[in-house]
This record gives structure tokens, C-alpha cells and sequence, in this order.
């Protein structure tokens, strides 16, 4: 990373960009590594807990939406501001009020899924100080809040094992309103904010067939890595007997190589071009789904694949971002809300897809080989536009960055 990127935009709005996305992610997918202890207190079903964790997922997509209108017409710390906001008033009835059926845990899911819509908010508000050359970088830095799941694998089941899961989300009203704070005080707006957008500009953004390209990229890779997160702590609870808490630990471990190697996506796709990158990240994805789904003989050789397999769609997701506001940078607020969107979309298909396959099929294996088929049929769809692309919008004279 070099003095010139550091130079080029504002550090602390990237910052505060990135704290805000990190305690928003940890907690849009508590629910996950809290389904076990959740779902003995209320009976769950497998079906009902693979809706517990998705619901959060699904309802944090469709809130990406509203977010980039927001971004657009209230500018991005606003926006921000309203989203922290709800979701400290969730976590508080949570914690008050207490959970005390299914019906009310999927309540509590889809007002945390204004954690998850903090992706449409969070990016642009980076993205916006910086030059196209460095967008790989910046928003790999934002979207480094990926690693926010780490925290709610590693500490929400030991948690709730010493307090009790229904004062967890108490508990978590410390974090969320440091990081409330911090951005309150830091986090700043471009100059440069392009002007608001009617609906109807919005909608014609969706007629360009590059948005729905960018849409089903990102609902496999974010949506890979978003749907495992939430459902691992499950998983390997069922499938290895093993406790709420380490199972959690391996969910964090898993979750730790997608959010790291984020950055290095997008890096890697600032240096050699984002086509490059997800050529190789949806083939190696594609091949570690399939290995996973025969289900290793011990937990430690399951983790290994579930890391190989996360750490690439953790890949991918820096390289996506790399590309889009390349592509549509007057439109980046609504094309991040659009993209996030498809990616939670994502994540909710494969987090309820595996509550249903395992209780239908007693396995989970079906769940991850049509994931599986998902990343190669996003490799051969990139293989199709990839030449256009590179000698159309993503020309060197035009783009000024590597496609």
C-alpha cells in the first residue's frame, strides 16, 4: 500500500467507514452463531433455524436498496447515522423485552438486517474520496468489515453460555455505540457527491445488462461467504456433535480467512484487473464447494475446506468491488446498494437452501454442490463479457485503472 493512496483520499472517513461496516457485520449474522443455543430454548426446527439465520441476511439485502437511496439523497453520513440508529433500537428490545418465540426472533431479524444494509452506506462513503486507480484498495479497506462475523462467531456462543443469549444483544450495544460514536465524529463527506436521483434513474441503471452481470458476481461470492457465516456454527454442531462454543470458534476461523484476504482481493484486482482475478477465484470457489460437500471424517479437516473455501469467495468479493464503481461511478451509491443487495440475496438462498436440504435430505451436501455450480456458472458468464468489457468501459485511456 503506498504513500500515494494514503494521500489521495481522507483516512479518517475510510476508517470510520470501516469500524461502522466491521460492528455492523458482527452483529447482522449474531443470530447465526447464537442458532444453536436460540434454537434449543425455542424448539426450532432444522427448517426454522436455517430461516432464523437467513432472515437477517435476506432482510439486510432489501435494505441495501432503501440505504443507496438514502446515500443518494440524504448523503452517505446521514444515511449511516438512521441505520445505526434503528439498530440500536432493536438490540435494546432484544435485550428489554426478551425473544420468546419464533416469530419474534424473525422480527429481530430483519431490524438487524439495517446492520447488513451499512454495506450500501459504508462503500460509497469510501469510495467517493478516492480516484479510480485506488478503488480497489479503499473499498477493500471499507469492506475489510467483513471481519465484524469473525467477532460474533468467536464470542457470542461463550457469551451466552455465561449471561444467557437473550442479554447478549445487550451486550452488544457496547460496541455498536462506540463505533456509533466514532462515526458521528470522523466520518465526513465527499465533496464531490454526485446530485440525488429519482426512481426513475435509478431503474434505468437496472437496463444496462453489466448491472445484473455485477448482481450475480456478487451473489456468489458475498453471498457464498455471508451464507457460510451464518450457518457454520450450525453445521458443525450437527455434524460433529460439537458445543455452541467451538463450534463458533471454528465458524470465526472460517469467517477470519474471507475478511482477511478481502483487501488483498482488491489489491491483487488493482494490480492485474478485476476479470483476472475472479477467472481464478470462481474456479478454485467452484472446487472447494464440491470437496466440502462429501463431508470430511473429522471437524479439523472440514475446517480446512470451509477456509480454502471462504478465504477465495473473500477474494472475490474485493475483486467485484474493484470493478463496479469503475463501471459506474456517477451511480455508485445505487450500483452498491444494488450489487449488496444481490450479494445478501445470496447469502439468504444459501443459508435457508441448507436448513431445508438437511431437513429434507438429512444431509447438506445437495445445498453446497448447487452452490457449487453457481460459482462455474459465474465463471463462464465472466468468460462471456470479459472482452467486451476490457475494450469498452474498462480501456485503459477510459478507466485509468486495470480491468
Amino acid at each position: 500500500m503506498t504513500r500515494d493512496f494514503w494521500k489521495s483520499g481522507h483516512t479518517p472517513t475510510l476508517l470510520s467507514a470501516f469500524l461502522y461496516f466491521d460492528i455492523a457485520f458482527m452483529v447482522w449474522v449474531m443470530l447465526g452463531p447464537l442458532g444453536v443455543q436460540i434454537a434449543e430454548t425455542l424448539q426450532l426446527s432444522a427448517a426454522q433455524k436455517g430461516m432464523m439465520v437467513a432472515t437477517p441476511v435476506l432482510a439486510g439485502a432489501l435494505l441495501r436498496i432503501v440505504m443507496g437511496v438514502l446515500v443518494d439523497h440524504l448523503k452517505p453520513k446521514m444515511a449511516g447515522l438512521i441505520g445505526q440508529l434503528v439498530v440500536i433500537a432493536g438490540l435494546l428490545w432484544a435485550w428489554l423485552a426478551g425473544i420468546h418465540s419464533y416469530r419474534e426472533v424473525l422480527f429481530l431479524g430483519v431490524l438487524l438486517g439495517f446492520a447488513g444494509a451499512a454495506f450500501a452506506v459504508a462503500l460509497p462513503l469510501a469510495s467517493r474520496w478516492y480516484p479510480p486507480q485506488h478503488q480497489g484498495t479503499a473499498l477493500g479497506i471499507a469492506g475489510a468489515g467483513n471481519s465484524g462475523t469473525v467477532f460474533a462467531a468467536l464470542f457470542a456462543p461463550s457469551l451466552a453460555v455465561a449471561f444467557g443469549w437473550g442479554n447478549v444483544f445487550g451486550i452488544a450495544l457496547i460496541p455498536v455505540g462506540v463505533a456509533f460514536l466514532v462515526y458521528l465524529v470522523f466520518a465526513k463527506d465527499a465533496p464531490d457527491c454526485p446530485p440525488p436521483k429519482s426512481l426513475h434513474q435509478y431503474m434505468n441503471v437496472l437496463k444496462d445488462r453489466d448491472a445484473w452481470w455485477f448482481m450475480f458476481f456478487y451473489f456468489v461470492t458475498f453471498g457464498g461467504f455471508v451464507g457460510l457465516a451464518s450457518s457454520l456454527t450450525i453445521y458443525f454442531h450437527d455434524q460433529y456433535d460439537m458445543t455452541p462454543v467451538h463450534a463458533g470458534y471454528f465458524t470465526a476461523a472460517c469467517v477470519f480467512a474471507g475478511s482477511l484476504v478481502r483487501p488483498m482481493g482488491g489489491m491483487l484486482a488493482d494490480r492485474i484487473g478485476g476479470i483476472r482475478t475472479l477467472l481464478v477465484v470462481y474456479s478454485l470457489a467452484g472446487v472447494f464447494l464440491i470437496i466440502v460437500s462429501f463431508g470430511a471424517d473429522s471437524a479439523w479437516l472440514a475446517l480446512a475446506g470451509f477456509m480454502l473455501a471462504m478465504g477465495t469467495l473473500g477474494f472475490g468479493n474485493g475483486a467485484v468491488f474493484q470493478l463496479v464503481p469503475q463501471r459506474f461511478r456517477k451511480e455508485i451509491g445505487v450500483m452498491t446498494g444494488m450489487v449488496g443487495m444481490a450479494g445478501g440475496v445470496g447469502g439468504f438462498y444459501l443459508a435457508a437452501s441448507l436448513g431445508y436440504i438437511k431437513g429434507q435430505t438429512g444431509s447438506y451436501q445437495l445445498g453446497l454442490l448447487i452452490f457449487a455450480g453457481l460459482s462455474f456458472v459465474a465463471l463462464l458468464g465472466l468468460t462471456v463479457v470479459k472482452q467486451r468489457w476490457r475494450t469498452t468501459w474498462g480501456a485503459a485511456a477510459i478507466a485509468g485503472a486495470k480491468v
